[in-house]
């Protein structure tokens, strides 16, 4: 077959699927098994594709039909502009969180070389995000699952420039939070767990294909941001920032109980679709400040 029966097909079969941008996969897929962009199949997409190649895009094609999500089929997904490594037991990473990374960017200009931690990394991508926006910021990012780790240490690695750490540990603890000194960093962020437990099984599938310590915030989806603002806001310092994802129908929750911890200047950012994304908020300076 030619590159371009096999982008057919592969269009073809993904939209009997019911994936909803059926195209836009098989190019991607193109691109990755086959070494093609849609120039590359403009130019040269009637050529014989090479056998293995061609047997590798349609496994490809197959694990798709079958909800496999698309970024773990590739293996790594682009975030502000990072190719970033990602896997099955790990979340992927989401245009959505661009709307926390460049909250906090815009909250912590002026601050010389900012330090601070993202909490529920994952990938690192709003820690590794940040570091493209906020040069010389200091990073430590804190993840939990062992199955993420290594997609964390990896992306760390290849992008954080000596700036960005890796920290296995578990936000919800308070013996682990203890091990951070009060009043030391300049800034939390996280894209923490948010879905409530009830409604995991309603998610789709490539969702529910997801690291499920990564998608449940508990009963009403708010466990960890009690949590942060409980064990972690008491780490920042006065006139410091806090920086968190949220769902699209928990901002006035959120930003409320950032409002009943203390935190000023709260604030609900919308993504690219209007819907709320994320809370920011200002640690209260100390009297006479």
């Amino acid at each position: 077959m030619t590159p371009r029966q096999l982008y057919l097909q592969a269009k073809k079969t993904l939209h009997a699927a019911g994936i909803d941008s059926p195209g836009e996969e098989a190019a991607l897929l193109c691109r990755h098994f086959l070494g093609l962009t849609r120039a590359g199949l403009a130019l040269v997409g009637d050529q014989p594709a090479d056998p293995g190649q061609a047997a590798a895009f349609l496994q490809g094609v197959e694990e798709r039909k079958g909800r496999r999500p698309l970024q773990y089929i590739l293996g790594e997904w682009d975030f502000l502009g990072l190719p970033l490594r990602v896997g099955e037991g790990v979340l992927c990473p989401r245009e959505d969180t661009a709307v926390v990374v460049e909250a906090l960017a815009q909250l912590l200009k002026g601050v010389p070389a900012p330090q601070g931690l993202d909490l529920c990394a994952g990938t690192g991508a709003v820690g590794l995000g940040l570091l493209t926006l906020c040069p010389q910021a200091q990073v430590q990012c804190v993840e939990l699952s062992p199955q993420a780790l290594p997609y964390l240490r990896e992306n760390v690695e290849r992008f954080g420039q000596g700036q960005v750490s890796c920290l296995q540990g578990d936000v919800l603890s308070p013996a682990f939070a203890a091990q951070f000194g009060d009043g030391s960093l300049d800034f939390l962020a996280s894209n923490p767990p948010y879905i409530p437990t009830g409604e995991l099984p309603t998610l789709q599938e490539e969702v529910r294909r997801e690291p499920a310590l990564a998608l449940d915030g508990g009963g009403d989806g708010l466990v960890f941001y009690r949590a942060i603002l409980q064990l972690w806001l008491p780490k920042v310092k006065p006139g410091g920032v806090l920086a968190v994802e949220i769902g699209e129908d928990q901002g006035q929750a959120v930003a409320g109980l950032f409002q009943a911890a203390g935190l000023e200047h709260v604030a609900v950012k919308k993504d690219l679709a209007a819907l709320d994304r994320a809370v920011t908020g200002t640690a209260a300076a100390a009297a006479g400040q």
